[in-house]
């Protein structure tokens, strides 16, 4: 049974006694999650984002021809990896016949090839395909993540839906004690990461470290920061990301680990 339907709560100073609210409506802060696997059960249950949800179902109704003998996921994304990973990997959102379609953070597009497969490379993943979610994949030392859980319409999130997701990635932040590396895969995530940061009061340095590619940040909670183009298409099909210079990324976290 997930949290949602388990446990209901009345708000302190309700006027409407006995009026209870779903958990999938407080702030996730205020009850933290006992693990990982439980967190996970909550995103996948949450309907926070009326348009979010709107969209996210109707990709899933209507499908891409190639996928048509899917049975899209239609639900937020939960993160995917190693408990006790040290390596966090950050992007924005699921895509819409990716994630959204298998139900894993990157998993089913472009992107999501060539995440897996630099993984590989460096020792983060046994295989370098994630296709769907039954299909062997596991991640060693390295957790990912996305600063929001559904599909948005044109891959841009509002802020507020910004804001209604971040509890997440901040219980993933509590929860995921070892980490030592975070690459932020896009100018967004990184900032995203930073403003997770913030509101678990971490000293965020001031102005902010600015975004990009390769570029490193050793953060004052002996956290190692990273900047990553994005491997979308748009990216990696102009030439403005490279696999050389991908590959560099998780080569400085695999050093910035065994240091």
């Amino acid at each position: 049974m997930s949290p949602s339907r388990a446990f209901a709560f009345m708000l302190p100073g309700s006027k409407q006694r006995g009026k209870h609210f779903p958990l999938s409506s407080l702030m996730l802060d205020w009850l933290p999650m006992p693990n990982l696997a439980v967190l996970n059960d909550q995103i996948t249950s949450c309907t926070r984002c009326p348009r979010l949800v709107a969209h996210r179902e109707a990709i899933a109704r209507s499908k891409r021809r190639q996928f048509r003998d899917w049975t899209y996921w239609g639900r937020p994304v939960p993160g995917f990896g190693d408990p006790k990973a040290r390596l966090l990997v950050v992007g924005l959102a699921p895509a819409a016949h990716g994630g959204n379609r298998t139900g894993r953070v990157f998993t089913g597009d472009r992107s999501g090839d060539w995440l897996y497969e630099a993984l590989h490379r460096f020792g983060f993943a046994n295989q370098p395909r994630s296709t769907h979610r039954d299909d062997g994949l596991r991640l060693a030392d390295c957790y990912v993540s996305a600063a929001v859980r559904c599909a948005p319409p044109g891959n841009k999130p509002s802020v507020e839906e910004f804001d209604a997701c971040r509890p997440y990635l901040l219980e993933e932040l509590r929860l995921l004690r070892k980490l030592a590396v975070v690459v932020a895969l896009g100018r967004t995530a990184f900032d995203q990461y930073l403003k997770a940061c913030r509101e678990l009061s971490r000293p965020v340095p001031s102005p902010l470290p600015p975004f990009g590619h390769g570029r490193l940040y050793r953060l004052p909670w002996n956290v190692a920061l990273i900047g990553s183009y994005h491997p979308s298409q748009q990216n990696t099909f102009t030439g403005r990301l490279t696999k050389s210079m991908f590959y560099s990324v998780f080569r400085q976290a695999r050093k910035l680990l065994r240091g």
